[in-house]
């Protein structure tokens, strides 16, 4: 891996070995002086004298010098075991040197000493993305079909808050037409708004059984809570699977259990059987397929108790060093004890993302149909559905502190139902906190 390491620098278009440095005084030292000084910091095993030198030159005004102090600082930190540091070392060059495909090889290979294997995998691409020499395209290849996460423990998350135009996803109609007579709703039953703090986040296991093989049990969960209790959601998820890497594929069966409480009160369980598949199908896509098939069982309502079926493809290409998008093809087939609540819906998603400097700017956007398999008793029509969604945020790293920095998402909904309860929009904006790099 050292011999590619070198053979990387020397034929990647990037962070040079040794770049052209300016002379610029700081604190009395070349930034030439300043580098010597620091790498003779470091062999003497005094890093925190090494990196606050590599800090000064970080804010060098030349971007060759800041480069390379940014890059020898990732590369300490990464010795010292601080990867999420070094890993926002290296992204702060790739937001001023996006085809710096050395600095996104590195971060690649950090993030998959963290456990994201999705994620350096996504950076993989971006630098396939950038024309290579053939000799270092075929090393790149052959570390991505080598790519696995070995990390033992890990996890993630994701706080904000959220203003809400309908917290409950309901109709603002006042009135619903139904087969015995004109149904007026309450307040309660209809679109309320609120700002709630939302949050996500997960923490996984991996035991391995073989170079291949890991078994990866998974905790996960997601919850909204607002000043009226009464419309909290907060759904909480156990999974036990295993991990095979076979070449460019990985194939992820897994089992597991969701417990849903809406209100503060149990509103549903879920047992599932999944399967995911990650194939590659080049240098610079990947394709990703999923199924699964669950039990649902519903305590408010137990007319909605039945079969979860579900398949998906989704691809995704990088499209340069900075830039990607994906397409998602799906469909759920929901059984129910009274076919009122049965439902057959399709849907196509469109997603994409940019960096821009020190942000990343992504959108995406999704339209379902659904049909229901019969009419409820109180209307006179079955489901009929178009929903659709629009969503855009942004990512901005210069505003970053620690490991997190804030982001930006709005969202738009509309779902056009022949069912009036159904019918709903809603727009909801979020700005909180996400991984930095």
């Amino acid at each position: 891996m050292r011999a590619f390491i070198w053979l990387f620098a020397a034929g990647c278009v990037g962070i040079p070995v040794r770049p052209a440095l300016s002379h610029q005084v700081i604190k009395g030292l070349s930034a030439s002086d300043l580098f010597d000084a620091a790498a003779r910091a470091t062999a003497a095993g005094k890093s925190g004298e090494a990196l606050a030198m590599y800090r000064a030159l970080a804010n060098d005004p030349d971007l060759e010098v800041r480069s390379e102090a940014r890059f020898r600082m990732g590369g300490l930190l990464t010795r010292l075991g601080r990867e999420p540091e070094a890993a926002r070392a290296y992204r702060a060059i790739l937001d001023e040197k996006p085809n710096a495909t050395r600095v996104r090889f590195e971060l690649a290979r950090l993030l998959e000493r963290m456990g994201d294997e999705a994620e350096a995998r996504r950076e993989l691409r971006q630098v396939r993305a950038v024309p290579l020499p053939a000799d270092v395209a075929m090393f790149v290849d052959r570390f991505a079909d080598a790519l696995r996460s070995r990390k033992p423990i890990g996890g993630s998350f994701e706080i904000g808050f959220a203003p809400n135009s309908n917290i409950n996803r309901a109709t603002d109609a006042r009135i619903l037409e139904t087969v015995i007579a004109p149904l007026t709703l309450d307040d309660a039953a209809r679109a309320q708004s609120g700002v709630g703090v939302e949050g996500s986040g997960q923490a996984y296991l991996r035991w391995p059984l073989s170079d291949e093989v890991n078994v990866v049990p998974r905790v996960s969960g997601e919850g909204e809570f607002y000043r009226k209790s009464e419309f909290d959601d907060v759904s909480v998820s156990a999974q036990a699977g295993i991990e095979w890497h076979a070449g460019k594929d990985r194939i992820t069966p897994s089992a597991g259990r969701t417990w849903r409480w809406f209100g503060g009160k149990p509103y549903a369980t879920t047992d599932t059987l999944s399967a995911a598949w990650v194939h590659s199908l080049g240098p610079r896509a990947q394709l990703t397929l999923r199924g699964g098939a669950g039990q649902a069982s519903y305590k408010f309502n137990r007319l909605q108790s039945g079969g979860l079926y579900n398949v998906s493809a989704t691809a995704e290409f990088a499209v340069s060093a900075r830039t990607g998008v994906g397409g998602s093809l799906g469909a759920t087939r929901q059984s129910a004890r009274d076919p009122g609540y049965a439902t057959t819906s399709g849907y196509v998603s469109l997603f994409g993302w940019r960096e821009a400097g020190p942000m990343t700017v992504y959108a995406s956007s999704t339209l379902r149909r659904t049909l229901g398999d019969a009419r409820l008793f109180l209307f006179d029509d079955r489901r009929r559905e178009w929903f659709a969604s629009v969503s855009g945020g942004v990512t901005l790293r210069q505003l970053a502190v620690a490991e997190f920095a804030p982001f930006v998402r709005v969202t738009l909904e509309r779902n056009f139902s022949t069912v009036g309860i159904y019918d709903y929009r809603r727009m909801k904006a979020q700005v909180g906190l996400t991984r930095a790099f």
